[in-house]
């Protein structure tokens, strides 16, 4: 069995990489478990000196790595330089954090000596999509692997060079073999390697549908899960926001990524007061965009990842043109190869269409007007997602609400919503659960045990 990777800008085959066997795979995780029990016992100091050389090769290679990315699922050539430094910032700061993150912490109790330790979890499994395919897996590796534990990673099956690059940076920056490992293997296989005794826990990224089958195996075995999936993120707009800036933003966050982002802003949610001069200034900066050759450093959008996420995306706007939303710009499918797809706004859509509902995932954009932020705010939460969040005002009592009411993992003020090392990244409801980054994303797979020693007045009690 093989995987192949195709260009998504010509549709053309660029190499087919081998699977592994059943045998193999069980070889790799009896490898990850083995080595866990060595690697556990390295100090910090060891655990950081691999990181930061991870970070300078990431840095060392950033031009062919970008170039392997962007030949795999299509994102601008500079858009995936961007990514790979990104990766070693995060490299950067666990090994910079992680012992403080993770330093026990003493407790005032009855007994002799109390404190709460940290200690790693094992082999823990990665399932991780194609759309940043660097910085998903760096962001899980890092503070995965600083905090004692070994990671087999599952790459999404249309960027294999991808997953084999990170495996090198990996052991060429020193980590004990069977630190970190690619498994080249589909997703039916996963099921069988997070039921295995051997592998503690799951982090995966991915659709809804993913982090519905994964998590239901990691409840099934009892073991930690962290999801993050997808979003249909709000960008609320009010009377008092900077416009110019709120455009830029807009646009930047709508098309990252050529539109195929989690954390991208989807529904434009803005005040009638200013909602016809945000309109035409989004749209005529929508219209600027070029669309062609992710190589190309004019090049503004590039194509969608596959053929079937395209079509996708079109559906969704045929849908909803034909219950009565205004086409303000594209929804044209593009002549020639390849998988690209223009930019586009929608407005006067209504809870009829596809797009109220769902995530596009693409450079398709939603416009809504409100006239009021209570109807920003209901209009915000209605959806079963909520990753991120952005709001627009200079208003200090509505950023207050804001903060307070948006049911989402983070809420971004007057800027678009990012993933940054130093804040925890994770969304509510649908959008998943569990913490990735920042002190909290090095908790998710440790060990938080509590140690007392000596007796106190409760010694030998018999409750709980």
């Amino acid at each position: 069995m093989t995987m192949t990777a195709v260009n998504p800008h010509t549709g053309e085959k660029l190499r087919d990489y081998p699977t592994l066997s059943a045998e193999q795979t069980q070889a790799a995780v009896a490898h990850a478990h083995g080595t866990f029990v060595h690697y556990r016992r390295t100090t910090f100091a060891e655990r950081a000196a691999w990181m930061n050389r991870a970070a300078e090769l990431l840095e060392e290679r950033a031009e062919s790595l970008a170039q392997l990315a962007t030949n795999e699922m299509g994102k601008t050539l500079e858009a995936s330089r961007q990514e790979v430094l990104k990766c070693a910032k995060v490299c950067r700061y666990y090994a910079e954090h992680a012992e403080q993150f993770l330093t026990p912490q003493p407790a005032e109790t009855d007994a002799e000596r109390a404190e709460v330790r940290y200690l790693p979890l094992g082999a823990v499994l990665a399932v991780m999509p194609w759309n940043f395919p660097f910085w998903q897996v760096f962001r899980f590796a890092a503070p995965t692997l600083m905090a004692g534990n070994t990671a087999l990673l599952k790459h999404a099956s249309n960027v294999p060079g991808c997953a084999l690059a990170i495996e090198e940076i990996f052991r060429d920056a020193g980590l004990p073999q069977g630190t970190f490992q690619t498994l080249m293997i589909g997703s039916r296989d996963v099921e069988a390697v997070l039921r295995d005794e051997r592998v503690k826990a799951v982090s995966l990224t991915g659709s809804e549908g993913a982090g519905r089958a994964v998590s239901s195996v990691a409840g099934d075995a009892l073991k930690p899960a962290l999801m993050e999936l997808g979003g249909s993120d709000p960008f609320i707009v009010m009377p008092s926001a900077d416009l110019d800036a709120a455009v830029s933003s807009a646009v930047t966050s709508r098309t990252i990524n050529n539109g195929q982002s989690c954390i991208a802003a989807k529904r434009f949610i803005v005040h009638r007061d200013v909602y016809e001069a945000f309109r035409d200034r989004f749209v005529a900066t929508m219209r600027e965009l070029k669309l062609g050759d992710p190589m190309d450093p004019l090049t503004d959008l590039g194509p969608l990842a596959t053929a079937q996420i395209r079509d996708e995306l079109h559906e969704q706007v045929q849908d909803a043109v034909s219950k009565g939303a205004e086409l303000l710009l594209g929804g044209e499918m593009p002549q020639g190869s390849g998988y690209h797809y223009p930019a586009t706004v929608l407005g006067g859509l209504n809870a009829e269409m596809d797009v109220w509902w769902e995530e596009t995932f693409g450079p398709v954009a939603s416009l809504y007007v409100v006239d009021n932020i209570e109807q920003a705010i209901a209009l915000a939460n209605a959806t079963r997602f909520g990753l991120s969040s952005s709001a627009w005002t200079r208003d200090a009592a509505e950023q207050e609400r804001f903060i307070e009411e948006l049911e989402a993992g983070a809420t971004f003020l007057n800027s678009m919503s990012v993933s940054d090392p130093r804040l925890p990244f994770g969304g509510v409801k649908a959008s998943g659960f569990g913490r990735e980054l920042g002190r909290e994303g090095i908790l998710e797979f440790v060990n938080i045990k509590a140690v007392s020693v000596g007796g106190g007045s409760h010694a030998g009690a018999k409750t709980e």
